[in-house]
């Protein structure tokens, strides 16, 4: 079977199949964003406290999404690399059919659940309204959510990233635009907000629905089967990008608490401005990642290892740079940055920038830990992916928030995910030599 997958790639070329992956990433992260910058001005800093007192709900909707596209595409892709394409389709409707089986439940547990959940998440009365308001509207379109992020990845799989870009930004566009229209003109507050947030999950959803029911490129929906233990290798395989997600809620609530307790509503909203930015500038490392990932395990299938080699060095160039290159936008860019989010002379904007200058250190670090461990699932190896992930998360983030706050204070803080980002490029240099030879990328 002839496949944009197998065509021979250099330096140019796979930056550019990678470029709208990229872009949809940063468009993705813009969502949150864009909500953030209309609640903060238009609502108060307390609503945006609010959004991110419940992300970590949100966050493992998102994981359970991310596992199953990412572990499930690896599969999917190297199929295709192998000449098994009935087979790859198979089980790519078979993943459609139990995202959004699994984001009906999600959205029906959620809506139930919502106060107690937004309790436990360290919602105060003055926030709980909003809390609760915001999750709803979230978890009741998971389906959407779930089948968005399984589009991108499988638009990229296909070979048409630039299908899930024009999806995404025609989503952005419209979660822009919606935002200010309910929030400012109709002033529906924190819900106008998360209605037009789930408005942009629907339209790539449903047009992503449409088009592989009706192509017939490469993959389109079929009688849905899967092999045996392929749900379960599908799991582990994406059990990277499980942990990631399932961790940054773990992490945003431990934020949140450390926050409250050193300043109060104001170190909560200080905190999200600047999880906003790491979601933004991170993204682009994981669209890289998503973007690339197809390609390594298109020629890992078929055994392509010239090209294997070829991308894997590509990747790595790329992270370098855009690494450096972030770290300093970031810290040339910290006042504007920050600024957009809260007028300069409020406590909020102070607390916000004294910690940006910190915590931009992790961008140094971060791609290329992201990179190792796309690099590992798309190689369907998901117990090294997992390892990575959990080490660098559970094991040195969350570690490095529960201790250097109370050793240091508010700047432990800010200190906790450079510390921990650079532990985890540590161990993904030492996987990547270790498995060189294994998987022969280098």
């Amino acid at each position: 079977m002839s496949h944009s997958l197998s065509k021979k790639f250099t330096f140019g070329s796979l930056l550019m199949f990678a470029l709208p992956t990229t872009i949809m990433m940063v468009v993705m992260s813009l969502y949150t964003i864009v909500d953030g910058v209309f609640v903060s001005r238009y609502v108060s800093t307390n609503a945006l406290s609010s959004i991110n007192i419940v992300y970590p709900v949100i966050n493992i909707v998102l994981g359970i999404s991310v596992m199953l596209s990412t572990g499930s595409s690896a599969i999917v892709a190297k199929k295709m690399g192998e000449g098994r394409p009935d087979s790859a389709r198979q089980t790519f409707t078979t993943i459609i059919l139990l995202n959004i089986g699994l984001g009906l439940v999600i959205a029906l547990f959620g809506n139930l659940a919502a106060v107690p959940l937004s309790r436990l998440l360290g919602a105060s009365e003055l926030l709980l309204e909003d809390c609760v308001t915001y999750l709803r509207w979230q978890l009741a379109f998971a389906p959407a959510l779930m089948l968005q992020i399984l589009f991108q990845m499988y638009f990229v799989t296909e070979g048409r990233p630039g299908i899930g870009l024009f999806l995404t930004l025609l989503a952005g566009v419209s979660n822009a635009l919606l935002d200010y229209l309910l929030i400012v003109p109709l002033g529906l507050g924190i819900a106008g907000a998360a209605i037009a947030t789930v408005t942009g999950y629907m339209i790539p959803a449903v047009i992503g629905l449409l088009y592989f029911a009706c192509s017939r490129r490469s993959l389109w929906l079929v009688r849905p089967r899967m092999e045996r233990g392929e749900l379960k290798d599908t799991c582990i395989n994406g059990s990277s990008e499980m942990v990631t997600n399932l961790s940054s809620g773990i992490i945003t609530f431990l934020f949140n608490l450390a926050m409250m307790h050193f300043a109060g509503e104001d170190g909560v909203a200080a905190i999200t401005i600047i999880q906003y930015s790491q979601f933004l500038l991170n993204a682009l490392f994981m669209g890289f990642s998503q973007g690339v990932s197809p390609v390594i395990s298109f020629n890992y299938g078929s055994k392509n290892h010239n090209q294997l080699k070829q991308v894997f060095r590509t990747s790595l160039i790329f992270t370098a740079v855009t690494s450096l290159a972030t770290f300093l936008l970031a810290q040339i860019t910290g006042s504007l940055v920050v600024g957009v989010f809260a007028r300069p002379g409020t406590a909020v904007y102070a607390l916000a920038r004294h910690g940006f200058t910190i915590f931009a250190f992790s961008f140094l670090f971060s791609g290329l830990t992201i990179f190792a461990s796309a690099l590992f699932t798309a190689l369907s190896d998901g117990r090294i992916s997992a390892v990575i992930s959990f080490v660098r998360t559970f094991g040195l983030i969350i570690t490095s928030l529960l201790v250097l706050p109370f050793l240091i204070g508010i700047d432990g803080v800010w200190l906790a995910i450079p510390i921990a980002e650079f532990g985890g490029v540590i161990l993904s240099i030492y996987y990547m030599k270790k498995l060189k030879d294994v998987y022969r990328y280098a």
